[in-house]
């Protein structure tokens, strides 16, 4: 069952009147960007552009007027007619590194009234270097928005319930038990009814989780791909089939390619998953028809450009540079993320939102060769998990012939599962490098529960 119309039923509030609902003003607000979303995403794609630079000559002469770095650096586009689609190639790529320390020459020294409060915030640094920046209650409108949007496209029961497995930041213990609420919090709040909601520490044993997921019964599911993958393994290897699941929900992680596909295999449900960075919302979503994402171009402008700079056409890999559109107080114009991906081609859904294939990951950890090749490191948990009992696994690549694999284990392995292991991943990394095991009790991220699974330290100095 997916929500239909009339099975929706928005919060009105005032007690007296349930229908038609009058919502209260911030929900009332989402309720009414949502409109003007649903009749932009089928706009052509020169729609879409045009109105971006309409909103970008409004921020740009903004960021080079009351930002002291683009005081500097965009001090020939403090004219809104010199921000064009043209020229905007010439505006110089904004790295985390001009974040990390503490970011202030990136912080506005004016910004709108309108846009609300200002919040300092910043990311994890999980991947090796936290980057620091400021949003408004604005941002934080937008992000609920373009949430609630991805509620819609999927046509989501709101009625059902929802679990989440994820890093618990300030109710650790009390998340490693379970903690629930009786609605899903959040972009929904305020605007319709929804069932109740739990929530796990991601760092729970595995089978734990799965006799929490047998008994919550879930509609919806929440984590991040790596413990989705562990805890399908886990449900199929102990014969436990998930009640009244209607779709897993994936975040903060790059799949890996098998997921859905034994998602499907095993529970019989699909995976949705959601390209977002906490610098900037929402950065592309999955399409509700196919297994693509579309850019959330009302959002960001977000480019994949080459090695040169340059865009990249459909069915090629480049970095992704993302510009937010609302973020007058720490505006990120052309920042660089960090992350890989694939251009698609136009979606048949008749979307003019343009298209990512994939999403591919950090650039910086892509393996290297002895014979200085680079590739995407590529490793199907499925077939890994015939070969050895592998909870997790991380790859950490030291040298051009050295890699040391930390493993999570659900017992320890056999020498001759560990020759096995060896021949499947040198068969997958394309060579016969040297491999270094160890065992430990866990690689997640302790910031943010997320799971790097291949690092490379090949011109790095910190981890």
């Amino acid at each position: 069952m997916t929500t239909t119309p009339q099975d929706l039923r928005y919060l009105s509030v005032l007690p007296q009147i349930a229908w038609p609902a009058p919502l209260a003003q911030s929900p009332s607000n989402r309720l009414s960007m949502l409109f003007q979303l649903e009749q932009s995403q089928w706009w052509s794609p020169e729609a879409l552009q045009q109105a971006q630079f309409d909103q970008l000559r409004r921020l740009v002469p903004h960021a080079a007027r009351h930002v002291p770095l683009y005081a500097r650096t965009l001090r020939d586009f403090t004219a809104p007619e010199s921000v064009t689609p043209q020229r905007w190639t010439d505006l110089p790529l904004l790295t985390r590194a001009d974040l990390a320390p503490g970011g202030r020459a990136l912080h506005s020294a004016l910004v709108p009234r309108e846009h609300g409060q200002v919040h300092p915030s910043k990311t994890s640094g999980s991947t090796g270097v936290a980057v620091e920046f400021q949003v408004t209650d604005l941002d934080n409108f937008f992000w609920k928005v373009f949430s609630l949007r991805e509620h819609f496209w999927h046509r989501r029961d709101f009625s059902q319930k929802l679990m989440s497995i994820r890093y618990a930041k300030e109710s650790v213990d009390a998340a490693a038990r379970g903690l629930h609420s009786d609605a899903w919090g959040g972009a929904t709040e305020g605007v319709v009814r929804t069932g109740a909601a739990s929530l796990y520490h991601i760092e729970a044993k595995l089978g734990f989780l799965a006799e929490r997921l047998m008994v919550e019964r879930p509609g919806y599911l929440l984590s991040h791909a790596s413990l989705l993958s562990g805890l399908i393994d886990h449900c199929e290897r102990h014969s436990l089939e998930p009640q009244g699941l209607k779709e897993v929900r994936s975040i903060g992680e790059t799949m890996a390619d098998d997921l859905r596909e034994r998602c499907r295999k095993v529970w019989g449900v699909p995976v949705v998953d959601v390209y977002t960075c906490q610098e900037a919302g929402y950065l592309a979503s999955q399409c509700p028809e196919h297994e693509h994402y579309h850019v959330q171009s009302e959002n960001v402008l977000l480019e994949v450009i080459d090695a040169d700079g340059k865009p990249c056409r459909p069915g090629d890999i480049g970095r992704v540079v993302v510009t937010s559109l609302h973020n007058f107080a720490t505006p990120l114009i052309r920042y660089e993320v960090g992350d890989c991906a694939e251009v698609g081609a136009p979606c048949p859904c008749g979307r003019g939102l343009p298209v990512l294939k994939r999403v591919m990951g950090r650039f910086r950890n892509l393996l290297t060769l002895p014979n200085g090749e680079q590739r995407w490191p590529k490793m199907g948990y499925e077939e890994l998990r015939r070969v050895a009992p592998v909870d997790l696994m991380q790859m950490v690549q030291h040298g051009l012939n050295d890699i040391e694999v930390r493993l999570v284990l659900a017992q320890p392995l056999t020498s001759e599962q560990q020759a096995a292991l060896t021949r499947f991943i040198q068969h997958n990394l394309g060579h016969a490098f040297t491999l270094r095991f160890s065992t430990v009790d866990t690689i997640r991220s302790t910031v943010n529960g997320k799971v790097e699974q291949f690092i490379s330290m090949l011109g790095r100095t910190k981890p």
